[in-house]
């Protein structure tokens, strides 16, 4: 069913929204991944925090976090800071970036229907508002105690918090799908399983 831009779609009984059509989405889309690339880029490669403690200036970033985590024989939550802050949001923004990306070059990315089921297995093990959460809370904890001097990725992590979260309201997979099936209509595409089954008849 076509809607016009910003049109919804609402239940006949009850009357809750059950699809809204988002003018402009897959632009906003691909620019909003951008933006979350650069800064998630930028949040895993400067320090968090600071803290100034008796004359030293002490600065850590996420990996190194982790790391001590890991020195420390916390294996389990290093790994579980890895996986949720890391690992997940950066398959996320691949995902998106391979999905988005030929489709805006007018191309059907390869194996479009996998990539699009990890891009919505892998979405909601990044817990990047949970890891700000939990980051928020020690600096409270650790006022008292040492100055605390917030780093470049913090705040970058808190943006990409966002960004993330407008990726996923603004997303339109029924758009991506449509721009798939256009895209391989142009590109001559033919399903092997639908000639297959006209040659046997």
């Amino acid at each position: 069913m076509h809607l016009p831009l910003g049109g919804i779609v609402r239940c006949g009984r009850c009357g809750a929204e059950l699809y809204r059509s988002h003018p402009d989405s897959f632009d906003r889309s691909l620019a909003l991944t951008a933006g979350a690339i650069v800064l998630f880029v930028l949040a895993n490669s400067f320090p968090i925090v600071g803290l100034k403690l008796q004359g030293q200036d002490i600065q850590t970033t996420l990996l190194h976090t982790v790391q001590t985590l890991w020195n420390e024989d916390m294996k389990s939550v290093g790994i579980l800071v890895f996986a949720t802050t890391m690992l997940m949001p950066a398959l996320e923004l691949f995902a998106l970036t391979y999905l988005l990306l030929p489709l805006r070059l007018g191309r059907a990315p390869p194996y479009f229907a996998i990539a699009f089921r990890m891009m919505q297995t892998v979405r909601p093990w990044g817990m990047v508002e949970v890891f700000m959460l939990g980051v928020l809370v020690s600096l409270v904890k650790l006022a008292h105690l040492a100055g605390i001097v917030p780093g470049i990725a913090l705040w970058a992590f808190a943006a990409l918090m966002f960004v993330m979260a407008a990726i996923a309201s603004v997303l339109d997979p029924r758009d991506l799908w449509a721009r798939v099936a256009a895209a391989r209509q142009a590109a001559g595409y033919r399903n092997p399983s639908a000639t297959s089954m006209g040659a046997a008849r």
